[in-house]
């Protein structure tokens, strides 16, 4: 059975709620706590809700942004790290903490993007992790970012893409095309058509996962925390598919997890991100690029 607790209200002139118990980690000074027994609506910038969920058999919490894709002043976007540290060589970008390219950018949401590889980089979790800022970086699948194209796959990989006409779709992706201006990669269909697809792999990780509803005017953001037993032990493939389509998914795709899985929102009242989940670092982890929600307070509808 879930149990279900809602993140507090941030909008402008007003302190960000976050619900007691959580254990949100936060780079900025605490900003006040509300009851975890009086729920306070998450509407952090218009077109954007948030939640977390859990369960307790087993452990799992996770988070879930919503965003109205039919909001005029909402804008998806993908973007890179650091600048391109070799140019026309094998590496794209240097490594970079999602929030700071939050605040390069602009976002008002963000979370991880695609898998990546970096330069001499040994592998590890938590203190032993050798992800660090400024490592040079490739990701693995297509990227687009405004119209450019800066990454394309060596095989057809499952992508979400923003097209001209700021419709949004799931589809597999080699090599970008003119009418593709944002693309961020992931590495496996959860949902397709509304059903779940069946995955052989059946181990628990942390996980970052976008899913489209029918319409495909509503884009849904789901952050998994996991590797801390007794509070998140993380999702499977299956588990998260299932997550997604009770969320109301038609189409659902698994990015990059591990470590890497972070959500963060901006105070509007403060201007800094306030980082959701537990990343399994202890920390936010540098990435090769990001997915994140702008909100334009300045356009008119």
């Amino acid at each position: 059975m879930h149990s279900f607790l809602v993140l507090g209200s941030c909008r402008p002139g007003r302190a960000f709620l976050l619900a007691v118990g959580l254990g949100i980690l936060t780079h900025a000074p605490a900003l006040g706590l509300a009851k975890a027994d009086e729920p306070i609506p998450a509407h952090p910038f218009p077109g954007i809700t948030c939640h977390v969920e859990s369960r307790s058999h087993p452990p799992m919490r996770w988070f879930v942004a919503e965003v109205d894709l039919a909001n005029p002043k909402v804008r998806v976007r993908v973007a890179p790290g650091g600048a391109d540290p070799d140019g026309p060589g094998q590496w794209q970008t240097t490594l970079m903490a999602p929030t700071k390219i939050a605040a390069r950018e602009g976002f008002d949401l963000v979370v991880n993007g695609d898998f990546f590889r970096a330069r001499g980089l040994k592998d590890g979790e938590g203190t032993n992790s050798g992800y660090r800022a400024g490592l040079w970086g490739a990701v693995v699948g297509p990227a687009v970012t405004d119209g450019q194209v800066w990454s394309v796959g060596t095989n057809a990989t499952p992508c979400l893409a923003v097209h001209n006409d700021r419709s949004v779709t799931i589809e597999l992706l080699q090599r970008p095309t003119p009418d593709d201006w944002e693309v961020v990669a992931g590495n496996t269909i959860l949902v397709k058509d509304g059903r779940p697809i069946p995955h052989r792999v059946k181990t628990r990780h942390p996980r970052t996962a976008v899913g489209l509803d029918a319409t495909g005017r509503r884009l849904l953001i789901v952050v998994a925390d996991g590797r801390k037993p007794k509070i998140a032990v993380g999702m499977s493939f299956d588990e998260l598919a299932a997550e997604l389509v009770r969320l109301g998914c038609r189409q659902g795709l698994n990015l990059d997890g591990g470590g890497s899985s972070v959500m963060a929102v901006r105070d509007p009242a403060s201007g800094q991100y306030r980082i959701l989940n537990q990343p399994t670092d202890g920390h936010e982890r540098p990435v090769a690029n990001a997915l994140g929600i702008t909100v334009d307070r300045g356009a008119t509808p």
